[in-house]
């Protein structure tokens, strides 16, 4: 890291976040949003409903950590596998993570398309799974790859489903029923 991203993760550190907001650190850069409107909260609640309790950590409001990166991001929903993680600590290594999942809003669209889809890939995460309430759909991205087409990390297999059909993560042993999952009004 640079003496630069050595400071804002200080800053980061040690931010008052309002209430009613949430921040993280991506690439650099504090970023600041207004906590999730209902339809949000209710496709994140299902998820963690469907993720069996016995052998995964489902965790919301979890920092994860990229230290070759100077981000934190803050996924709405880390899966760890027991045991994966000891001791306490607010950031989770990203090399023990097993799935993300973001839900997109009308001011992440950006950054969890393609921001966060490249962090996540270069940070190696197994599985990354995009719910985009605006359009209806689901991106599930598997097989992280240091070098996409584009040059950047990426994910080398993508599957997207319309609400209503079946997301199977299969490193959880899941498949994800989406037929609760609503657009946004």
């Amino acid at each position: 890291m640079t003496a630069i991203d050595d400071r804002m993760t200080g800053i980061f550190e040690n931010l008052e976040v309002p209430e009613g907001f949430k921040a993280e650190l991506i690439r650099g850069e504090i970023v600041m949003t207004a906590r999730p409107d209902l339809a949000h909260s209710l496709i994140v609640e299902a998820i963690v409903d469907q993720v069996p309790r016995s052998r995964w950590h489902r965790l919301q409001t979890q920092d994860v950590a990229f230290p070759a990166d100077a981000s934190e991001p803050q996924p709405d929903l880390v899966v760890i596998e027991r045991g994966a993680v000891e001791g306490p600590g607010r950031l989770v290594p990203a090399p023990a993570v097993t799935l993300v999942v973001e839900v997109v809003s009308k001011t992440s669209v950006l950054r969890d398309y393609r921001t966060k889809r490249e962090l996540y890939a270069e940070g190696a995460v197994p599985v990354y799974l995009i719910v985009d309430p605006i359009k209806g759909l689901c991106v599930l991205l598997t097989e992280p790859t240091p070098a996409g087409a584009s040059g950047a990390p990426d994910y080398a297999a993508e599957r997207t489903t319309k609400f209503g059909e079946p997301v199977p993560l299969d490193l959880l042993g899941v498949v994800l029923d989406t037929s609760e999952f609503r657009t946004y009004s």
